[in-house]
């Protein structure tokens, strides 16, 4: 990586402090902790990745951060802003639509706006006050822009979580699948709202479960679980003030009912199931069953919805059939195999062909090697396409989460 411009410095990793402005890692890009470089340490957490990554030297920016030599680092944290993202434009009402990576980069700064936001909406709810929903639908409208704009970074993005914010992660990807399958079956703009809502609220009943059973990094006793499914109900009584509709407190209320009556709390079935809490029992299993836990490995989304499907009485099959359409048959961070033989991850969708998605390829089977990291678009190949799914055992999910978000890692 070459950097000529004097106000880029390298720096051992053990040197990085809070303040300063991280332009990259001198080193194999896949072991870069983070899902994008180029921003300030103003986090903790983000200190700690960076220095237990095993990478030994990095770059940095004096010029928009902290230097080596800067006293009071911390203090300087607080004075340093990255340099500002250009907000999507406008056309009259209408969003004006963004590449993949460009709205991944607003939907980054969303997540961290979100995350903040439901972290706060908890903690009022576990005080037992008054949820501000206010607060949600301004973030709901925010999240129906982003899908507007591209619907797959938000979608995407959102199922990167840390053990720490899974509840508060979790909330935000339903959220943005409850917004694109609302849209998807042709609902109006106010209906989508709702369904976003609804899914941003959907586990708030989730703050009134102990901590300790709620963050175990182990399976739950069966008292622990029996404690769990109250969460429904809890969520329903604490909406009761909320200024929510009916229809969002039903949905937080039936999101775990199944088709066939064997669900919880109430055993309803079928149509008695309202259409939004059916549509985010399908938005909350899938994000579920695919993110990473203390106590799992999050399954293939490929694989999730393939298991979705097998699982007979469980989804509203009209409902199922038009989220497999918002996510795809492979959906993004899928590891696939392509008729070349190549391996590869999914990073974008192609509506027009779902075998034909864009791919990062990365490993050629003929030849049994790694080969450099390729971006291809199958839907612009004649002779590549989409073949099956392949074991997501094969790779760390680490180096797969890399390699789909590889174009937010670029080195000058």
């Amino acid at each position: 990586m070459a950097m000529a411009a004097n106000h880029i410095k390298k720096i051992r990793v053990s040197e990085l402090q809070l303040g300063m402005y991280l332009v990259g890692f001198d080193g194999n890009w896949l072991a870069n902790p983070f899902w994008t470089s180029r921003f300030v340490l103003a986090h903790a957490d983000d200190l700690r990745l960076a220095r237990a990554s095993g990478l030994a030297e990095c770059w940095i920016d004096t010029r928009l951060g902290a230097d080596v030599a800067t006293t009071a680092v911390v203090a300087a944290a607080l004075r340093v802003s990255s340099p500002a993202r250009q907000r999507p434009r406008r056309a009259g009402n209408a969003t004006v639509p963004l590449r993949m990576e460009d709205e991944l980069l607003n939907a980054a700064q969303l997540c961290q706006t979100a995350r903040q936001s439901i972290f706060d909406m908890f903690s009022q709810a576990r005080l037992g006050n008054v949820i501000n929903t206010s607060v949600c639908i301004d973030l709901v409208d925010d999240i129906v822009r982003s899908v507007e704009r591209h619907p797959g970074a938000l979608i995407s993005l959102s199922r990167l979580k840390s053990e720490d914010d899974y509840t508060y992660m979790h909330s935000v990807a339903v959220c943005a699948l409850m917004v694109a399958l609302a849209k998807a079956m042709k609902q109006s703009g106010s209906q989508v709202r709702e369904a976003g809502l609804a899914g941003l609220l959907h586990d708030i009943g989730k703050a009134r479960i102990p901590l300790e059973i709620l963050n175990k990094p182990s399976s739950l006793s069966d008292d622990e679980f029996a404690t769990v499914k109250r969460h429904p109900e809890h969520g329903f009584d604490a909406l009761q003030d909320g200024g929510v509709s009916d229809s969002v407190r039903q949905a937080c209320l039936h999101h775990h009912e199944r088709m066939d009556g064997t669900g919880y709390p109430h055993q309803q079935a079928g149509t008695a199931i309202s259409l939004l809490a059916r549509m985010a029992a399908v938005c909350d299993v899938y994000d579920a069953i695919t993110s990473n836990r203390p106590y799992k490995r999050g399954w293939d989304p490929a694989d999730a919805l393939s298991k979705m499907i097998s699982w007979k009485g469980h989804f509203d099959p009209t409902v199922l059939s038009a989220f497999i359409g918002v996510v795809g048959i492979y959906p993004t961070g899928s590891l696939v195999r392509l008729k070349s033989g190549k391996l590869a991850v999914v990073v974008e969708q192609n509506k027009q062909s779902y075998t034909r998605p864009t791919v990062r390829a990365f490993y050629c089977t003929a030849q049994s090697r790694a080969i450099p990291v390729e971006l291809i678009d199958l839907s612009s190949s004649e002779e590549d396409c989409v073949v099956s799914s392949e074991d997501r055992e094969r790779l760390p999910a680490a180096v797969i989460e890399k390699l789909w978000a590889g174009d937010l890692y670029q080195e000058s």
